[in-house]
């Protein structure tokens, strides 16, 4: 059984992925209406045994709209007009779901204002009040 890598602790097991080919309506000349080129990449999300419980969840709870009920992703690649392109195309896009559900922002450190910031924020708000004032015709001298 061959493994696929995804991101350096993610590996997927080939048998969890279904290529199907179907007929592409992108370019091909004679052979569009002759030759299947466009792959239909299918992925059970829900089922797999190669991704994480948190990347699992992320997946399933992102609304995309290439998601089943049962939790499968359905890639369809048809830019290309050979299989093969188009089968690394789709690998490519489910790579790259994976890779960004599989991603863990950076936890933030709080920081507080400098004095400088502070004061040019109270200096802005003062001139913008004045600048108001000058409008209602409440002219005030500084």
């Amino acid at each position: 059984m061959a493994r696929i890598q995804i991101t350096n602790s993610i590996w997927l097991f080939d048998d969890e992925l279904e290529e199907k080919f179907i007929r592409s309506s992108g370019p091909g000349g004679q052979n569009v209406n002759k030759v299947s080129t466009a792959v239909q990449l299918r992925f059970d999300v829900r089922r797999s045994r190669s991704l994480p419980d948190r990347v699992r969840q992320k997946i399933l709870a992102s609304g995309d709209s290439r998601l089943t009920n049962d939790g499968e992703l359905i890639l369809v690649a048809a830019r290309h007009r050979t299989q093969e392109a188009n089968r690394r195309d789709a690998l490519e896009r489910l790579k790259e779901i994976i890779t960004t559900a599989s991603h863990v922002p950076r936890r933030r450190i709080a920081t507080r204002p400098t004095l400088g910031s502070k004061k040019r924020r109270l200096d802005a708000k003062t001139k913008r009040g004045s600048i108001k004032k000058k409008r209602s015709g409440k002219i005030e001298l500084d």
